[in-house]
């Protein structure tokens, strides 16, 4: 799946960005309060929202690594073919979580905000950008769990 390793390598280095922002963005913050005298304005806020989409984006990452947290105390008791069955209805699970909650809740979010003109106060950027990860997440978190079901029905 080449395919699989590709969106790995994007999405990686997306989160890795946004991370190296982040930090940046704090260092800053700390730095501009205590040696300036004088803490920056839109630090906090931009704080806040990397931490959004680093966390989201790090979520569908971490499920498409199959880091997400898994209690196997079941799938140590069942047969191949149960595992198989167990590992198919979990990313069934994943993938209509991410569609209902992440998809479409998190676009009708996108939608009102963007709608509604909400801006944010230190930012001054409409904040339908800053919600737009939960869609793009929840595709992500799909797209693996397709993945995972197709790999898992060859085996």
């Amino acid at each position: 799946m080449s395919h699989k390793k590709t969106v790995d390598k994007i999405l990686g280095w997306l989160v890795t960005i946004f991370m190296g922002i982040l930090v940046i963005n704090v260092l800053w913050q700390v730095a501009s309060r205590f040696l300036l005298g004088n803490p920056s304005s839109f630090t906090d806020e931009l704080a806040g929202f990397l931490l959004i989409w680093v966390g989201l984006l790090g979520a569908a990452y971490a499920t498409g690594q199959k880091q997400h947290l898994a209690i196997d105390l079941l799938s140590a008791k069942l047969s191949e073919k149960g595992k198989k069955m167990q590992v198919l209805l979990i990313n069934v699970l994943i993938a209509l979580f991410a569609l209902v909650v992440l998809v479409i809740g998190g676009g009708n979010l996108v939608f009102i905000t963007f709608y509604l003109g909400q801006i944010s106060s230190a930012l001054q950027i409409p904040v339908g950008y800053v919600y737009f990860v939960l869609p793009l997440s929840g595709l992500f978190m799909i797209y693996y769990a397709i993945v995972d079901m197709i790999v898992t029905a060859k085996k």
